[in-house]
């Protein structure tokens, strides 16, 4: 596998040579099909050029970047919906349409990117997790970076993993080398590992989900806001594909119920948490039908055609990339054809 700055690389020359082509333009007709749902994490300012430790910084997006990608959307003729007209969309002749989605229901989507939203009249639906509302979750890839960001050496011998962390460099290899042994392994295993290594670089991580995403009261005000649509992202944010039958659906079925509580209406929407193909499969996607939702979706990569409105419980989105966030990437992704050789392969993303 590449490493992540190079592959990030790739990506930038791929939307590059897209834009100077023109491809975004031409083939935009056959690669955009009739709609797309777009993703988020966190909408935030940047205080100050990232430096050359920050894993996450894909995870988010300035409000000005946001901005660029709510006019983009409009300059191209697509219509922003609720996702609740998702359904109907996929099957009617029109405008192409776009569904804005934001994971795990992080304080900054009410804080920076609501204001920006409302200014476009632009629907959108928070995936909210359960616990993290609750106070009581675990945002493990954030707590490994915390963690590798204070200590000098990461040690993981569950995973034969000891190396070097001093200075940004060295930090940004450890994170990489960490993510991806303990990815490949049991999510028990990771979380208790991201866990040891706070206790050892003393950080508190019960606090982390307090600290970055909104409580039960803050969720309950902003469901009075006709434009936002409310969803589950299950209880505690798993891997649904790394667990037994019985654990993923105490998640979906039990996540929907009790975020339903604490809400005070039963959502009708669902994100699986990752949502790669190595998070969520076919099983997932039949309890999520079996549930009850009327939509689910994952992290495939794709735009929405006619052919997924049999398959409403496993739909593609695009990823709005912290790490690309250049009109050149904007067009390509809107234009979906980075996306052609994924779609040929994967013809429904549903496998």
């Amino acid at each position: 596998m590449l490493p992540a700055s190079a592959r990030h690389r790739l990506f930038q020359a791929g939307f590059s040579t897209i834009a100077a082509t023109g491809a975004d333009r031409w083939l935009a007709p056959v690669a955009r099909g009739r709609g797309v749902i777009l993703t988020f994490h966190h909408v935030r300012p940047e205080e100050a050029p990232p430096g050359a430790y920050a894993p996450n910084r894909l995870l988010a997006i300035t409000p000005a970047f946001l901005d660029r990608t709510l006019t983009a959307l409009r300059a191209r003729g697509f219509s922003i919906v609720p996702l609740s007209e998702l359904p109907r969309r996929l099957t009617e002749a029109g405008e192409p349409f776009a569904v804005l989605t934001f994971d795990d229901g992080y304080r900054d989507n009410l804080e920076h990117a609501a204001p920006t939203l409302r200014r476009h009249g632009a629907p959108w639906t928070l995936f909210v997790t359960h616990d993290y509302a609750t106070g009581t979750g675990r945002l493990w890839w954030i707590e490994l970076e915390r963690a590798i960001r204070v200590l000098d050496r990461v040690r993981l011998p569950e995973v034969g993993l000891d190396c070097p962390a001093v200075g940004e460099a060295q930090k940004s290899v450890a994170f990489a080398a960490s993510y991806r042994a303990l990815r490949a392994g049991p999510e028990d295993a990771l979380r208790a590992a991201t866990l040891r290594l706070c206790e050892e670089a003393g950080i508190d991580a019960t606090t982390i989900a307090r600290e970055l995403c909104l409580s039960g009261g803050e969720l309950r005000d902003l469901a009075r806001d006709e434009a936002v649509t409310l969803a589950a992202h299950t209880l505690s944010h798993p891997m649904l594909a790394k667990h037994d039958a019985a654990t993923a659906r105490r998640e979906i079925v039990e996540g929907r119920a009790r975020l339903g509580d604490l809400l005070g209406r039963v959502p009708e929407h669902f994100s699986y948490p990752v949502g790669d193909p190595g998070s969520a499969g076919p099983r997932d996607f039949a309890l999520a039908r079996e549930a009850g939702y009327r939509t689910a979706v994952t992290t495939r990569p794709g735009h929405l055609f006619p052919r997924h409105a049999a398959h409403l419980h496993a739909l593609p989105r695009v990823s709005v990339n912290g790490c690309f966030q250049t009109d050149a990437a904007l067009r390509a992704l809107l234009s979906g054809v980075p996306f052609l050789a994924w779609n040929r392969g994967r013809r429904l993303n549903v496998g």
